[in-house]
């Protein structure tokens, strides 16, 4: 189960960068657990060691907005990223562009992946930076600054009914599971043969 996404609003990570890999996001050295608990300290962990960043500012700290640049989860298949991210707050990251890969993991995770042009990305990005509140909303697909300009965004019908609803891929079959019980039941009658003996 993931945590249903409808309005999310709050200040943003102002970002930005382009071609940010998955190993920026999450380097490979703590790809090792299998845990997701915790894993947001790693977040852009090389990052961090080498410079201030906005996520080590105590005005953005669990900020559930990441703007981000062009290309953004770009590199490995890695869904520790998306792992980390979730750990630290964000559940919506807007960028112009993302990897397919990284889009997937995100969703599957529970993150919301806005696409938006550049313009759009921009405006954002400035008001992110004077840490104004920013509005999405889901439901009608609309991102809103604080002085009240909406983007729209597009998104497949299926990932917006699942993150609406809080429907990760398990919980998504258990909403099938007096078909998926008929079915089985049916099968048994009339293929016996093809039901598993249990030993006593």
């Amino acid at each position: 189960m993931i945590s249903p996404i409808n309005i999310v609003e709050g200040t943003a990570y102002p970002f930005g960068m382009k071609n940010c890999d998955t190993d920026v996001i999450i380097s490979a050295e703590w790809l090792k657990t299998v845990h997701r608990n915790g894993l947001g300290k790693a977040a852009f962990a090389a990052l961090r060691s080498n410079r201030d960043t906005v996520f080590d500012d105590p005005a953005y700290k669990a900020s559930p907005i990441l703007i981000a640049g062009d290309n953004f989860g770009c590199g490995s298949s890695r869904e520790h990223a998306a792992w980390s991210l979730t750990d630290m707050g964000v559940k919506i990251v807007i960028a112009p562009s993302f990897s397919d890969i990284f889009s997937g993991n995100a969703f599957k995770n529970g993150i919301l992946t806005v696409v938006l042009p550049q313009t759009a990305v921009d405006r954002l990005m400035k008001a992110a930076e004077t840490r104004a509140p920013i509005r999405v909303d889901l439901a009608s697909q609309t991102v809103t600054t604080p002085a009240h300009v909406k983007f729209t965004f597009e998104i497949d019908p299926f990932r917006k009914h699942c993150l609406l609803n809080g429907l990760d891929e398990i919980s998504l079959t258990l909403t099938a599971v007096d078909k998926i019980t008929t079915y089985e039941t049916h099968l048994a009658q009339v293929r016996p043969w093809q039901q598993p003996v249990i030993s006593q």
